[in-house]
């Protein structure tokens, strides 16, 4: 299996940490290489909230960091963050926030996740695998028009229709159980190959995101982080998926700017709702990093800092 590698580590950490002091919740936890590194950094006073959907990821944490009391492991999603945070009576009180988006390594890695179309196994791609639909069941009942809309929203591609079509006309002959069972349906319904790129990647990214409500949840942690956040406190997202990063991008943005009012107005930025700054252009990962982590290569980094 291969071991996870943590993008971006230096960079995240050193656009976290404010306060050494300070409280912090890493909303993807993953195998804990930001973690690891932003303890590092915190003095003996400061704290860390691990989340993440993945138990097995919770568990491994809590064996890594079985000996640091700085730590405290919560099981489930960012999108509920707020509430983890009150039950600490710390609402306005984080001094900073990081995602790591998408699947770390040990998911992908392994076949009986059944993330990858790579490696045959069991067509679940749930994150949390207490809960929710599996892929194989969804692809087992949902309507042709909705198969389309997924792998056309989440995974961009223009076959969509082509392949949604060709799935539910498999699944009639035989149930769709196993990721390579899925990715030969997949790729033969697309006339349009591309050196280098597996035609069902777009697809599986696709079910991917939708299984775990990813972008909905990303939406979620967006609309309460700044509350959740202190004057000061910082919000750093990595994203490794087009949708992922526009909506982060977009969110900062319109939060620099605040309402829209006629130019030269003597009114202050609290009174026009100004509650983020951007602290930075998008950051990727070096040539150095993508040499050493080819994973890395489509790592986007966006930093901000509530100002309100």
């Amino acid at each position: 299996m291969t071991e996870h590698t943590t993008v971006l580590l230096k960079e995240a950490i050193e656009a976290l940490v404010s306060d050494v002091d300070g409280f912090y919740v890493d909303g993807t936890f993953g195998r804990g290489g930001h973690c690891a590194e932003l303890l590092n950094r915190l003095s003996p006073k400061g704290l860390v909230m691990a989340v993440d959907k993945d138990l097995q990821a919770i568990s491994a944490g809590k064996d890594k960091f079985s000996d640091d009391a700085r730590i405290n492991f919560v099981h489930g999603s960012f999108a509920d963050l707020s509430d983890f945070i009150e039950k600490q009576n710390r609402i306005g009180k984080v001094s900073g926030v990081l995602l790591d988006l998408g699947v770390s390594s040990p998911q992908l890695d392994q076949a009986e996740r059944g993330f990858s179309f790579m490696r045959d196994g069991p067509l679940d791609m749930r994150m949390d695998t207490t809960r929710g639909l599996s892929a194989a069941e969804w692809i087992a009942t949902a309507e042709e028009q909705d198969i389309a809309q997924v792998i056309k929203q989440y995974g961009e591609e223009k076959f969509a229709r082509r392949m949604a079509s060709a799935v539910v006309r498999e699944r009639a002959k035989e149930p769709i159980t196993r990721t390579v069972q899925l990715a030969s349906i997949l790729a033969a319904a697309h006339p349009a190959w591309e050196r280098g790129r597996h035609p069902a990647t777009k697809a599986f990214q696709a079910i991917r995101i939708f299984i775990n409500r990813e972008l909905a949840d990303l939406e979620i942690l967006l609309k309460q982080v700044i509350d959740l956040l202190e004057i000061g406190g910082r919000l750093v997202v990595i994203s490794f998926h087009s949708l992922e990063d526009r909506h982060v991008k977009r969110f900062i943005r319109d939060q620099e700017r605040g309402i829209k009012l006629p130019k030269n107005l003597p009114i202050r930025d609290v009174e026009r709702g100004v509650r983020l700054k951007k602290l930075s252009k998008a950051i990727k990962p070096s040539d150095f990093e993508v040499g050493q982590n080819v994973r890395s290569r489509s790592a986007v980094m966006r930093v901000a800092e509530r100002v309100a």
